[in-house]
């Protein structure tokens, strides 16, 4: 994971950790795609969340951070629904925002009062969240931190005294009901140049134009000397659709409003009417009026596009960086609670620097497993511990009987809370891994260069040479797609190896003299210790539970002869028929 340089809900800030990357099939082997797929339906969010827990760390303050923030959010769903609203706002803002723009020159003063409706939005939802954060039963340092964080933007950006800046403009800006223009003719009555005379608070009145105009034309005494206006003026709305074959239409030449004549003007309207029918005549008299709007009210203006540059990016970049890390704790927080409502069992798990165990789990089990059942109290949960004496189990049992199950929920203990999540146990008290390597069975058409037992062999050996003292390592039927004696002889030099770099490693397979090596590996290691671990059975039934002791014979060779018929007793029983 990259160094955050600015405030970040994931660690600290000021945190220099280092992140390892799970390789590309952890999630897999584990059963963890399954989870992040349900977590959400936009794609999206899917790589974002696969990608946090994919990003390992064995800082015990960054799972700590992690995992304070997610308890204050699966704890305040109320806190959850805000967010998730304002964030939708955020992202709706986002989408249909005019704030890309990168300059205002070429932009009216309408369109920037667009933008300063947006902005006011912006705000609002700033202060929104900031009190939204600001409930007394949030504890956690990095939500604490958050809310200063939105307050020193807040204050930063003068968010306040924005605010007060936007009403008055908005204000100011409501009072504009109508425009007064003045018009220049020459002797043929042609338009040589237009200019603003005042922008007023009342719309003008319908009236008859035609009668009016009339009035002005015929009586010398209408003729007025000067060009100020005495407010003896009136206005004919015009119907844009409805007059479009006969009236004239206003074209924009070398800066200046011409007039020309429609061809099927109405004798008694054509001197009379004026109206913008062609788009890109209309276009231009309205940036013609936007340009002479802003010059008289050109303060409001620069006040308005300056505050616009100055503080746009404060409210987007900087609260819109932080969704993604929200939404994660979210979408994570909604689902464990459904979860929970279902009955699953789920606890805060303790994250420890050194000393004693490495790992203590208490009353877990498969979260893929739990998320496909229907009645989660048929789950069977089961105790683990990691120590210097139990560094390397060695799992063996009945084919069916929980191995691989077990296997995936030591991983995904770990990949869920370092991910600072609730993990399902009823405690879980662990040293976090730099990484987590998983060596399960590959598919057929990876295997076909180098065959099986070598592409087993070669893929052991990167995982190994990556693993360090504080790596996970969990091996499903390593060496399993050979004869006995010959994965028997590699099986037992890998966990010798594994032994002396004291990687804790849990390595389920079938070969039971294995397990039984268990006691002489441990006595010729002194780094850390091998234990024989085994899936329990209850008069010949699959218990799923896991228990220090040796190998329960040929329950492997047993179970597949069963499954095929050909036990003694089968074989008799199906010859007699």
């Amino acid at each position: 994971m990259d160094k955050h340089t600015g405030f970040s809900l994931l660690q600290p800030v000021g945190t220099d950790a280092g992140y390892r990357r799970l390789p590309d099939n952890v999630l897999h082997d584990l059963g963890l795609e399954a989870f992040c797929q349900a977590l959400s339906d936009d794609a999206r969010e899917r790589r974002m969340i696969t990608n946090v827990l994919s990003q390992m760390t064995d800082d015990v303050k960054v799972a700590a951070y992690r995992q304070q923030v997610f308890a204050d959010i699966i704890r305040l769903p109320e806190l959850r629904r805000t967010m998730t609203e304002l964030f939708g706002k955020i992202q709706f803002m986002k989408d249909f925002s005019t704030m890309h723009k990168t300059s205002d020159e070429e932009l009216g003063l309408w369109h920037l009062f667009h933008r300063l409706d947006e902005l006011d939005s912006y705000i609002r939802t700033v202060e929104t969240m900031r009190d939204c954060l600001s409930d007394e039963r949030i504890h956690s340092e990095g939500l604490t931190s958050l809310r200063e964080h939105i307050s020193g933007l807040y204050e930063e950006a003068c968010f306040a005294e924005m605010k007060k800046d936007i009403a008055a403009l908005k204000m100011k800006v409501s009072d504009v009901q109508s425009v007064t223009l003045g018009v220049n003719v020459n002797e043929r009555f042609e338009a040589v140049s237009i200019g603003l005379v005042s922008i007023n608070k009342k719309p003008f009145k319908k009236s008859g134009i035609v009668s009016s105009f009339a009035d002005a034309i015929a009586s010398k005494d209408k003729l007025r000397e000067t060009s100020d206006w005495d407010g003896d003026m009136h206005y004919q709305l015009i119907d844009r659709e409805e007059k479009r074959g006969i009236i004239d239409y206003m074209k924009n030449e070398v800066g200046l409003l011409g007039v020309q004549s429609s061809l099927a003007s109405d004798a008694r309207t054509k001197s009379t009417i004026v109206s913008t029918i062609n788009d890109s005549a209309a276009t231009n008299s309205t940036f013609y009026l936007d340009n002479v709007v802003n010059k008289m009210l050109g303060s409001l203006v620069k006040k308005l596009r300056d505050t616009l540059t100055k503080y746009a990016n404060v409210a987007i970049v900087n609260v819109s960086a932080l969704v993604p890390e929200f939404i994660y704790y979210i979408r994570c927080a909604e689902f464990i609670s459904g979860l929970t409502e279902k009955g699953c069992v789920f606890c805060e798990p303790q994250p420890v620097s050194d000393g004693g165990a490495s790992m203590q789990a208490s009353g877990f089990y498969n979260l893929k497993l739990a998320m496909n059942m229907e009645n989660v109290s048929d789950i069977v949960a089961n105790d683990l511990t990691f120590d210097k004496k139990h560094t390397v189990y060695i799992l063996t049992g009945a084919n069916r009987g929980g191995k691989t199950t077990i296997t995936q929920a030591v991983g995904q203990l770990f990949v869920l809370a370092q991910g600072g999540l609730f993990v399902p146990a009823e405690s879980f008290r662990y040293v976090p891994c730099d990484c987590i390597y998983t060596h399960f069975p590959a598919d057929e058409d990876k295997t076909m260069d180098l065959g099986r037992l070598g592409e087993e062999c070669v893929r052991f050996k990167e995982m190994f040479s990556q693993s360090t003292g504080k790596s996970l390592l969990l091996l499903n039927e390593t060496f399993s797609t050979t004869s006995f004696e010959e994965g028997y002889y590699i099986a037992r030099d890998s966990v010798k190896a594994i032994l002396t770099k004291a990687v804790r490693t849990i390595y389920n397979t079938h070969m039971h003299k294995l397990g039984e090596d268990a006691a002489e590996l441990d006595r010729e290691s002194t780094a850390a210790g091998a234990a024989s671990l085994v899936m329990r059975t209850d008069d010949g039934k699959r218990s799923f539970k896991v228990a220090l002791a040796k190998p329960e014979g040929s329950s492997y060779a047993k179970d597949i002869a069963e499954k095929y018929g050909v036990t003694y007793d089968m074989l008799i029983s199906g010859d007699a028929e």
